[in-house]
């Protein structure tokens, strides 16, 4: 019995070293590191020893060995990860836009398993579930203790099948009972309509793979819609939680990249050479210097606040609304041989300014907060943001490029609570249309004869 315990554990330790060798083995050898590194896997080996020779049930070496690949990972930052073989396939499937399930994007917050952002259109949407809550029971199972990955599993499932979320939000003394029916959650890029004669609407609720051919074909609708051209436009980037850089970088390329040395959307620095990158708009057809408003709230995260970020960098769109969530970090996904991933935050966004976004986020210029959002931050905005999570990344400046002077914020009164998602009452919104309308009488005031 001690013979096979000791092969089990020789096998554990085996693969752990395996494990941090993959990262290991991408730097130099520095003996002094390999000498700290040799005592830490000591102290592993006699952890591992006790806990399966005494703990009170027999362990799954396996289950001991992710468990603390997790724990290591989890250190780090709230969005490395390990993804075992089926978590790793579904995140595959999610990036290519269709899998069935609830619809929530969700993080972890004080321990707590809480809601980014519901993506539109989908069940959690449609039931009123909002960023900031937390969800206190997937059918009859709480959360606490569970990893997002144990929740994620929980909520996907077939389409038509159900499941419940008790969810546990700011000023409800008693849990929130939401039944839902699972459905194939195909995350449409982006919508877009007129607004009034002349003004456009575009709302891009993720970015996938076709965003950017999908918004400058909306774009080309618009303003045939329109005459042929447009007074302004509001793009809409609320809840919205991210999604692929190079579809942020097309969407934002379509306004600025005029010249070879305006052009840079955004870029990353780490510590490997690999992590140290610049995105660029690409040469071709731009935009009319149309006014342009971004709407961004507390659950506009990642490539979003890209987007957000340069255009408010070049000077080429007011940004309006609340801050938003300030994920700046970039995740690499390495593929496992046994069919898992591990996902390791290797790099930080910034702006073409060089400001960090991480847990920060993008200040708007003109600060209108969401009516009938409750606040749960000390500044206001949306639910929670990036540097409310546990153990999150800090925010580095960059030393390479400049820094922007503090932001001249102008704040407007929030409106009595309205739906977010019921247009003729999205006080947001209806602000955004106001400046633009404001800003096209303004230019026919400058330009008067006299």
């Amino acid at each position: 019995m001690q013979t096979r315990t000791r092969i089990t554990l020789g096998l554990v330790v085996a693969i752990l070293c395996l494990t941090i060798g993959v990262a290991a083995g991408w730097r130099y050898y520095n003996p002094a590191a390999d000498q700290v590194g040799a005592e830490h896997l000591r102290l592993f080996r006699e952890v591992v020893s006790i806990v399966r020779s005494s703990y009170v049930e027999e362990v799954d070496g396996k289950k001991l060995l992710e468990g603390a690949v997790n724990g290591m990972l989890a250190s780090l930052d709230p969005h490395s990860s390990y993804l075992p073989p089926e978590p790793f396939t579904e995140m595959k499937t999610e990036i290519s836009g269709s899998f069935g399930g609830l619809g929530i994007e969700i993080s972890m917050r004080d321990g707590k398993l809480t809601v980014v952002a519901p993506i539109e259109d989908t069940p959690a949407w449609r039931a009123g579930i909002q960023s900031g809550d937390h969800i206190w029971k997937i059918d009859d199972t709480p959360t606490r203790g569970l990893t997002i990955t144990q929740a994620v599993k929980q909520m996907r499932g077939e389409k038509g099948t159900q499941v419940s979320l008790s969810i546990l939000r700011n000023g409800n003394g008693k849990p929130l009972v939401f039944p839902l029916v699972r459905d194939i959650i195909k995350t449409r890029s982006l919508k877009s309509r007129t607004l009034e004669p002349g003004y456009g609407y575009v709302r891009i609720s993720q970015f996938q793979e076709r965003t950017g051919d999908d918004f400058a074909a909306a774009l080309a609708k618009l303003r045939s819609d329109n005459g042929g051209s447009l007074k302004g436009l509001v793009l809409d980037l609320r809840n919205n939680p991210g999604g692929l850089l190079d579809a942020a970088v097309a969407v934002a390329g379509r306004f600025v990249g005029e010249r070879l040395d305006n052009g840079l959307i955004v870029y990353t620095e780490g510590r490997e050479h690999f992590a140290k990158r610049s995105y660029s708009a690409t040469i071709g057809e731009k935009e009319p210097r149309y006014p342009l408003v971004v709407l961004i709230n507390g659950g506009s995260a990642s490539a979003s606040e890209i987007v957000a970020g340069a255009l408010q960098d070049h000077g080429r769109a007011v940004i309006m609304g609340t801050t938003s969530f300030g994920k700046g970090s970039v995740q690499t996904v390495v593929p496992l041989k046994d069919g898992a991933g591990l996902k390791l935050t290797t790099a930080r966004y910034y702006t073409p300014k060089g400001r960090s976004i991480q847990a920060r986020g993008i200040e708007p210029d003109i600060v209108v907060e969401r009516a009938g959002f409750k606040e749960l931050s000390d500044k206001g905005g949306a639910g929670f943001l990036e540097k409310d999570l546990d153990n999150h990344l800090s925010g580095a400046e960059s030393g390479e490029r400049e820094k922007t002077p503090e932001q001249d914020v102008k704040k407007l009164p929030a409106a009595p609570a309205t739906p977010e998602h019921e247009a003729g009452k999205d006080y947001q919104l209806l602000r955004a249309l106001e400046l633009l309308k404001g800003w096209d009488a303004m230019r026919k005031v400058a330009t008067a004869k006299h």
